[in-house]
């Protein structure tokens, strides 16, 4: 059995020990939290410790899954626990994603552990079919589409909006532009263009609605180059209609083949999740195994989805995969 543990359990941490319980090679060690341990409880009864005492274990675990934040923890976090453990983390802020390999990889080499950076679904399966789509179609151009889904950190945004009591946003791709890159159109898309956002906000008893709605439509870095609609409603039509995290998104890769560009060709990668941060914990989860594999072969170092060959994330061998799947 890979004997696994998680450093943190907010949404992430819970969906791995969820997934973690559907594996069959696969044990969950315990959880790890700068919170009191005796404060938290696991829903399969899996332990808890403090973050400060993960070290002191590092003889008990084979790979640990991060499950904190990329704004403040995993650039700190996954490179000091890579002194210690095998380590997979999600950080996803992609413009950091070079100077986050670069910590961790040499944390990992000093340490002679292995790990895995930006693990998820964007980054993560996404980047994937980018490179597959510009490897086969190199005479082409990417697009890629997100939502419909709640953005968790657009949301966040708006209730930091004084006189906002919750609220959450939604991304939403533009059906126009889907239908003008599927017809292989190849079209030069604006931000605008592409996607439109819809806010669900509760405001606060007495608060200003319309410099509310203000405040968001103009917000730079998260509304102002999309066509915004926000709605006020209750909290308790929030709580009852909003509760959920979905997501999901399209990868298109559009291009041309034949010595004159004659043949039109459309890869197209979609996902409709229902829970973002449960399908993120699976990927998670199938590239801790991976993690597990590629070190037990010898290898230490930061990698990233791009260097994992795809049988390492099957828990079947080599030659089941060949016999049912190839």
């Amino acid at each position: 059995m890979i004997r696994i543990g998680i450093a943190g359990y907010g949404n992430l941490g819970r969906g791995v020990e969820s997934a973690l319980a559907g594996t069959k090679d696969m044990e969950l060690v315990g959880v790890f939290t700068r919170r009191s341990p005796e404060t938290l409880q696991t829903k399969t009864g899996a332990p808890v410790y403090a973050m400060a005492d993960a070290p002191g274990m590092a003889d008990k675990i084979d790979v640990m899954i991060l499950c904190g934040g990329s704004a403040n923890d995993l650039p700190k976090q996954t490179a000091e626990l890579a002194q210690y453990f095998n380590v997979v983390d999600s950080f996803d802020t992609h413009a950091k994603i070079p100077e986050h390999f670069d910590a961790v990889d040499a944390a990992c080499k000093k340490s002679g552990k292995l790990g895995m950076i930006s693990v998820g679904w964007d980054p993560g399966m996404f980047s994937l079919n980018r490179l597959y789509g510009q490897a086969i179609l190199p005479n082409g151009s990417d697009y890629t589409f997100w939502g419909k889904g709640v953005s968790q950190g657009h949301s966040d945004a708006i209730r930091r909006i004084p006189g906002v009591q919750d609220a959450r946003q939604y991304t939403i791709p533009v059906e126009s532009a889907l239908e003008r890159v599927r017809a292989g159109e190849n079209p030069q898309l604006t931000t605008r263009e592409k996607h439109t956002r819809e806010c669900f906000v509760v405001a606060k008893e007495g608060a200003d609605l319309a410099a509310i709605e203000e405040a968001i439509v103009t917000m730079p870095n998260y509304f102002a180059d999309y066509d915004t609609t926000v709605h006020f409603i209750s909290q308790e039509e929030l709580d009852r209609d909003h509760a959920g995290i979905p997501h999901g998104g399209i990868v298109f890769r559009t291009g041309t083949t034949g010595l004159n560009g004659e043949h039109k060709h459309v890869i197209e990668y979609k996902l409709t999740l229902d829970s973002n941060p449960e399908f993120t914990s699976s990927v998670l989860v199938a590239y801790a195994r991976a993690v597990y594999r590629l070190h037990s072969e010898g290898q230490t170092g930061c990698k990233t989805v791009f260097d994992v060959a795809p049988a390492y994330l099957h828990p079947e061998s080599g030659e089941a995969l060949r016999a049912k799947l190839l």
